[in-house]
């Protein structure tokens, strides 16, 4: 037993909309501390997440959620676009991280990534591969199977990277780029 169509389509166009707003409520905030915006997304549970990520490269780090969270509470407080009562969760976005934009899939090419289309595309709708970066709007990807995949970014739904050795050692080589910064 689930929701009419008419239902879940309206529902699904509101949540989205209402994210579109809070993007534009927040950005200028994120951005204006040294911060990238990753993603607002907003869970059944009433948990409102923004994925941060500092501009420069460095890493995230427990402190800088805590100082960003306070500042986009007080942001979001004034223009209040959440009727009802919600938790906000400011968080980055981790090793396997979500790609939510354009340059991700450039940045993260050569690591192992699944992706998840909107509508089924050559009979299937999940694929996993390596990421050979994006060109001309498509999302290039060379599959387990050693074929090429190039799903359009309009197309993508869900894209996200998987935690491999290759991945963990260059975040550990970032983390060690940042130590010796500071």
């Amino acid at each position: 037993m689930g929701f009419p169509p008419a239902l879940v389509v309206e529902n699904r166009t509101y949540v989205t909309e209402l994210l579109r707003r809070i993007e534009d409520i927040v950005a200028p905030t994120v951005v204006g501390m040294g911060y990238e915006l990753v993603r607002v997304a907003m869970s059944r549970g009433g948990t409102l997440q923004i994925m941060v990520e500092p501009a420069d490269g460095r890493p995230m780090d427990v402190e800088a959620c805590a100082t960003l969270s306070r500042a986009l509470s007080a942001v979001l407080d004034v223009e209040d676009p959440i009727s009802g009562s919600y938790t906000l969760e400011v968080s980055s976005p981790g090793i396997d991280r979500p790609l939510t934009r354009a340059k991700d899939y450039d940045r993260w090419a050569g690591h192992l990534a699944r992706l998840e289309t909107a509508q089924p595309i050559d009979g299937r709708r999940r694929f996993k591969g390596t990421l050979l970066g994006l060109s001309d709007g498509l999302v290039k990807l060379r599959l387990d199977d050693g074929s090429e995949a190039a799903l359009p970014l309009a197309a993508v739904a869900k894209a996200k990277l998987e935690l491999t050795d290759a991945l963990i050692e260059e975040h550990r080589l970032a983390q060690q780029g940042a130590d010796r910064a500071h």
